[in-house]
């Protein structure tokens, strides 16, 4: 199969379950403080919605165990969540995971695999090297930071945050050992993209003085990675249109996000 041949394929359903030990987990691993007592207490729990994120990490990791791309060379180039509801502190979910899209950047590919839910819409991005050439559509273009005079928000990450946020489900060895991360060509373990994401998500709840869980829809180019331990500092636009960039020092790494709270 060419890579555009995979456009629509079903990737499967699953239930997935979890409970509250489970969603405190996830928010202590993003940066949840011990005094955000309904984020890391059962008695008066709300779920970070960012947490679905890793109840469907199957669905990009099925499409790289069906052959589509090379999984070595393949990385995560994009997210998208679209927040439908609130999950429950405790429950089951019934996740339909699909290849919403495929395209033609050339030398590589774009996958689009989405998973839906009761509870929110979810698209993985993932850049293909040597996918590309096939004659498909080259889809649509990384949008444009415009963030002159934005507010700049920091948000540090700790030293065992990646270690940590690998209990949730994405075991890539590339976040804990340092050969693994020599091998895909970094200087040594970096943090999961997704756990960036969220970590720079409740810091601009709070700059907002929003509850995190109230976020609606969320989204992000990652640009390069981020080392555990390392301070970001969050460029996010004041004209109301909650656009953000993420840079450490002089390398920006979050690109095009875009985040909102509420309806």
């Amino acid at each position: 199969m060419n890579a555009g041949e995979w456009a629509g394929r079903a990737l499967g359903e699953r239930r997935v379950r979890y409970d509250e030990r489970d969603a405190i987990l996830y928010a202590l691993a993003v940066g949840a403080r011990a005094d955000d007592l309904d984020l890391v207490f059962e008695e008066r729990l709300r779920v970070l919605p960012t947490f679905a994120l890793t109840l469907a990490q199957w669905a990009p990791d099925a499409l790289g165990s069906l052959g589509a791309f090379d999984t070595s060379t393949a990385v995560h180039g994009a997210q998208r969540l679209d927040v439908l509801r609130a999950l429950p502190p405790t429950g089951e979910l019934h996740l339909q995971a699909r290849v919403a899209a495929v395209w033609d950047k050339g030398s590589a590919a774009v996958f689009d695999v989405e998973v839906e839910s009761d509870h929110f819409v979810a698209t993985w991005s993932l850049f293909a090297p040597g996918c590309g050439g096939f004659g498909g559509e080259r889809g649509p273009s990384a949008p444009k930071d415009h963030l002159v005079g934005a507010d700049e928000i920091p948000v540090q990450t700790y030293a065992t945050q990646a270690a940590t946020y690998r209990m949730l489900g994405d075991r890539h060895h590339m976040h804990v050992d340092p050969d693994a991360a020599r091998a895909a060509g970094q200087p040594r373990p970096f943090l999961h993209g997704l756990c960036t994401l969220a970590a720079i998500t409740l810091e601009l709840a709070r700059h907002d003085d929003v509850h995190p869980a109230d976020l609606s829809s969320l989204s992000g180019r990652f640009a390069a990675p981020v080392f555990p331990g390392e301070r970001l500092a969050v460029h996010l636009t004041a004209d109301g249109s909650r656009s953000f960039q993420a840079t450490v020092d002089d390398r920006t790494v979050i690109s095009g996000g875009r985040v909102t709270f509420g309806c």
